[in-house]
């Protein structure tokens, strides 16, 4: 494999622990102004100031996949371009599967159940502080065995 290849895994996975950091420790932190109102939703507004996060990590992409492919530095642009998909897919589970923000489609199985059981944990907090499960992609496993526990019974 080509350094571009190995560094986009590398960002796309990677960024799950980036994203669960600052989840953690910015937005439930010092940028808690930003996210504060994803956990208290006002329904009048289509966009929330959370979503600023999603410009700030997409020019940080940006930035790489330019001068990765305009400096001839193509790890940068692995790496801008694993930041980019992984936003992508975190839209996506995020976004339209988990909250239905955009309802472009409609689907279950045991590991949308994990997400959205473990992401609904997380809203249950509408404070700062008390929040439990930052990350996005991975649920914790405990997730998983409720799903099993409930389609045995």
């Amino acid at each position: 494999m080509t350094v571009d290849i190995i560094c986009f895994f590398i960002a796309f996975f990677g960024m799950e622990w980036v994203a669960n950091i600052t989840h953690k420790y910015v937005m439930h932190g010092f940028l808690w102004n930003l996210h504060e109102d994803h956990h208290v939703i006002r329904k009048d507004r289509a966009w929330q100031k959370n979503d600023f996060f999603a410009f700030f990590f997409s020019t940080q992409s940006i930035i790489f996949i330019f001068m990765g492919t305009q400096w001839g530095y193509p790890a940068l642009a692995g790496l801008g371009f694993g930041i980019t998909a992984y936003g992508f897919v975190y839209f996506v589970v995020h976004e339209v599967v988990i909250h239905r923000r955009w309802r472009w489609f409609n689907f279950t199985n045991s590991y949308v159940e994990a997400i959205t059981r473990a992401h609904r944990d997380h809203h249950r907090v509408r404070s700062k502080e008390g929040a439990d499960n930052f990350g996005m992609l991975v649920p914790p496993l405990k997730y998983f065995l409720k799903e099993k526990v409930s389609n045995t019974q």
